[in-house]
């Protein structure tokens, strides 16, 4: 397992080891002991898994607030997408801001997501699965989401006009609910 950090402190990239042949692959998309081997210590509650059909799908900025706070592991199985992570912890240093790595089924990327992050995706490809280990359950009162175009942000997602759900389209920009417990 390779680990990279980013520029935005405990995001980091996984690359899982690969072992493949003629005949195809393997590798192990998650190991507890490996992750403990290098000072993760994560205990994963929930596996999500979502499918979009098209390139151009938006799907977020969401986070879950207060003691609700999720880390993510996040992989793409089929396809491949523009994921990206936002820093929402108050008093970071690196407060708003984002990084975006491109994970798909080819690259077998990994992104982990600590708490106190929003996390969107963008579809580079038709049929995408997208994959995501969460350290605490999904809570409906406490999902949040921001604005997937906040100028505050100035996310480069490459896309004008992404397809968006109707929840993505009316999310709040961050300075609206920078009052709220994030």
């Amino acid at each position: 397992m390779k680990i990279t950090e980013t520029k935005i402190s405990d995001l980091l990239i996984i690359e899982p080891a690969v072992f493949g042949d003629e005949r195809g692959w393997f590798m192990e998309s998650y190991s507890a002991a490996k992750m403990r081997e290098s000072g993760l210590n994560y205990e994963f509650v929930q596996d999500n898994h979502s499918y979009s059909s098209k390139r151009g799908i938006l799907r977020g900025i969401h986070f879950q607030a207060g003691e609700f706070a999720q880390a993510k592991l996040v992989r793409c199985s089929r396809g491949a997408v523009l994921d990206v992570a936002v820093d929402l912890r108050k008093n970071s240093e690196t407060f708003r801001e984002w990084v975006a790595v491109e994970i798909s089924a080819e690259n077998k990327r990994q992104l982990l997501i600590p708490r106190g992050f929003g996390h969107g995706f963008l579809t580079l490809t038709d049929e995408v699965e997208f994959l995501y280990k969460a350290d605490n359950f999904y809570n409906a009162a406490a999902d949040r989401s921001v604005r997937w175009n906040d100028p505050d942000l100035a996310i480069d997602w490459g896309i004008a006009e992404p397809i968006l759900s109707e929840k993505d389209k009316k999310a709040p920009f961050l300075r609206e609910i920078l009052e709220t417990k994030i």
